[in-house]
């Protein structure tokens, strides 16, 4: 095959090559990535020297030393030349990057360095290509090394020639895109600009426009709060001439609401007053009246006739009460009620006095008849001798009583029956069970009755005046005030006569509790049951009898043991408390006994200091040496007579001295002489 027929081949070859197919273009070289692959320094291939060894081996061998060639040599290596120049104009028309005008030797050299880079390529391809790179290369001649450097050089020079275009290139279209950049900024600061300005413009055309809107709104908010203030006024104006008339008629009316009940008011003061002045002169008719010394008077018509008026009235005040106030004929009823009662009242005491008067002077005749009786008693003692003495002593001795007399036991059976019969009179208090109203009644009752006792002690002072006028009030018909309540006896027909038994009771437990632990208290809670007793003589009879009950000796009286009763009851009667069949302890007996004498001794000496004074005691010492001498004729009992004589006399000794003087220190010689040894 002729050479010339392989170098076209070769070239076909190189062509058809990987890189014989890229087309180049000059606008590559503004490119960042040729730019890339231009800064980067170019090197041969390693096969590079290989190559040149062989084809300058090949040269020298083809070459003569005269370095004259034959016209068919030459020929050849113009065609050759034509041939390079015919793949110049080839890679021209493929866009190389290398199409600038350069000398022969250079286009040589960049083919033999396009032969070599493919040579390499072939290498790395096979062995089947190294054949056709021998055979080119037998066609290229060699280049002399001194060529081969000044080429190597100028590569490198338009290497670097071509890196420092690319940086030009670079920087001046980093300047360009900066100045755009800089270019785009400044316009939109400008557009930025005129936005804030026409935003800004925008906001202060709607703030006028609201400032406007506002003011404009504020003026007709104005004109019509001015017309609704002239509008106010001419109302206040109207609302004023209408509430001064309305608050005039009020007041009329209110004066004349006020006349009415002031009149009405008047009217039923009148009648509570009434009410109040006919129960305490029904208080004062007893259907159990028994005078002791005019047994035979009979008041049960008179008592009939005042609970019929006190109903009367009390009908009367109930119905008032509920239709409003009361009418003047109301009061008019009233009072002739209480007329006819005063008239029933002045009728019943001249009948009581007429038979007092007829008693008294019979009682005056009996009376001398005694003090004859007595005087001769007296002087015939005085005659007898002293062994007669002696053996009379004995005598009294062995005739001492072991009971009472008759008419002592008639007067405690009365009392006793007076009690009673209070008991029975207020039943309807008493067994009140399913009613409500009845029983708060009767508890405020028993409170108001019990609590101002309670409150008495011995150093109770000026609340004792305050103590007697509280129960002084309630007993007598009047509104008190007990537990933040208002309570009157008035409340319930038979509230006086429950009130009465209580508040007896209450004197009585005092003495046998608190009397028995401080012996001085006995002396402010006599004095107030004194005046208690003066003026409500009926409490007076009930504490008698519950004193009687609790202490016998106060009669004196010794109960005796009748048959079908038992030691229990026996003892109850004796005085004992008795409690699941024990009896208590013969001190605390003793020490109970002790209060209830104490106290009953105090009362009969005292009175209220400021009450009536001229008036004779209801209980006084004629009673208290009337007991002492009955108790001297009855038989002692050991430890209990001992003990009352002894309180009774530390008590109201020194006021029996004053009273009967001479007779009373007989008594004590008496009580010394005669008494103790018993």
């Amino acid at each position: 095959m002729q050479p010339r027929q392989l170098r076209w081949e070769t070239l076909a070859a190189l062509r058809t090559s990987g890189k014989g197919r890229l087309s180049y273009c000059r606008r590559w070289l503004q490119d960042e990535d040729i730019l890339e692959g231009c800064m980067s320094p170019l090197v041969l291939s390693p096969y590079s020297g290989w190559v040149l060894d062989r084809m300058v081996g090949q040269s020298a061998q083809e070459i003569t030393p005269s370095g004259s060639s034959t016209p068919k040599e030459s020929a050849p290596l113009t065609n050759r030349s034509s041939s390079l120049e015919k793949v110049t104009p080839a890679s021209r028309r493929g866009s190389s990057p290398f199409s600038l005008d350069l000398p022969g030797f250079l286009r040589e050299l960049l083919i033999l360095y396009s032969v070599t880079d493919f040579a390499y390529m072939l290498t790395t391809q096979g062995n089947d290509d190294l054949s056709l790179l021998e055979t080119d290369q037998e066609v290229f001649p060699a280049v002399p090394p001194s060529k081969v450097a000044e080429v190597e050089g100028c590569i490198r020079m338009y290497e670097e020639m071509h890196r420092l275009k690319g940086k030009e290139g670079l920087r001046q279209r980093q300047e360009q895109q900066e100045q755009m950049v800089r270019a785009v900024y400044d316009l939109a600061s400008e557009q930025l600009k005129r936005f804030d300005e026409l935003k800004e413009l925008k906001q202060h055309q709607e703030f006028q426009d609201l400032q406007e809107v506002m003011e404009k709104s504020s003026k007709e908010a104005q004109g019509q709060q001015e017309k609704l203030k002239e509008e106010h006024r001419h109302r206040a104006k109207v609302l004023n001439l209408k509430l001064r008339e309305a608050e005039q008629q009020r007041q009329r009316q209110e004066e004349l609401e006020r006349l009415r009940k002031e009149e009405g008011q008047e009217r039923l003061r009148r009648l509570y007053s009434i009410q109040e002045e006919v129960l305490q002169l029904n208080q004062q008719i007893d259907p159990n009246y028994r005078h002791k010394d005019l047994p035979r008077i009979d008041l049960s018509a008179y008592s009939n006739r005042g609970n019929q008026i006190c109903g009367l009235v009390s009908g009367l005040i109930r119905t008032t009460s509920e239709r409003g106030f009361p009418t003047q004929v109301d009061v008019a009823n009233t009072e002739r009620a209480l007329q006819e009662m005063r008239g029933l009242i002045s009728s019943m005491q001249q009948e009581i006095a007429a038979a007092v008067e007829e008693k008294r002077r019979k009682d005056e005749e009996e009376e001398r008849q005694k003090k004859k009786e007595l005087l001769k008693k007296e002087q015939m003692k005085a005659q007898t001798p002293a062994p007669a003495q002696q053996s009379g002593g004995k005598q009294q001795k062995e005739g001492l009583q072991v009971k009472a007399e008759e008419s002592t036991m008639q007067w405690y059976q009365q009392l006793q029956d007076a009690a009673e019969q209070c008991i029975a009179s207020f039943s309807g208090i008493s067994n009140c069970k399913d009613n409500n109203e009845v029983k708060k009644i009767k508890t405020d009752l028993q409170k108001a009755a019990t609590i101002p006792v309670s409150q008495i002690s011995r150093i109770a002072g000026s609340q004792l005046r305050e103590i007697f006028d509280k129960i002084n009030n309630l007993l007598s018909g009047k509104s008190v005030q007990s537990g933040g309540r208002t309570v009157s006896v008035t409340q319930h027909p038979q509230g006086l006569d429950f009130v009465y038994y209580k508040l007896a009771e209450k004197f009585v437990n005092q003495g046998e509790e608190e009397v028995a632990s401080h012996r001085d208290a006995a002396f402010p809670i006599a004095v107030v049951a004194s005046g208690i007793w003066e003026i409500h003589p009926r409490v007076g009879d009930l504490f008698l009898a519950h004193l009687h009950k609790k202490c016998p000796y106060s009669v004196p009286f010794y109960p005796a043991l009748k048959e079908g009763t038992s030691m229990e009851e026996y003892q109850r009667m004796l005085g004992y408390q008795v409690k699941d069949s024990k009896m208590e302890e013969q001190d605390h007996f003793l020490k109970r006994m002790s209060g209830m004498i104490r106290l009953y001794a105090a009362i009969i000496q005292l009175r209220w200091p400021y009450g009536n004074k001229q008036g004779m005691h209801p209980h006084g010492l004629n009673y208290g040496w009337r007991w002492l001498a009955q108790m001297l004729n009855m038989e002692p009992l050991a430890d209990v007579t001992a003990t009352l004589l002894f309180d009774f006399l530390e008590v109201c000794g020194n006021a029996l001295m004053k009273q009967y003087q001479v007779q009373f220190w007989k008594m004590m010689l008496l009580i010394r002489e005669d008494y103790f040894p018993r």
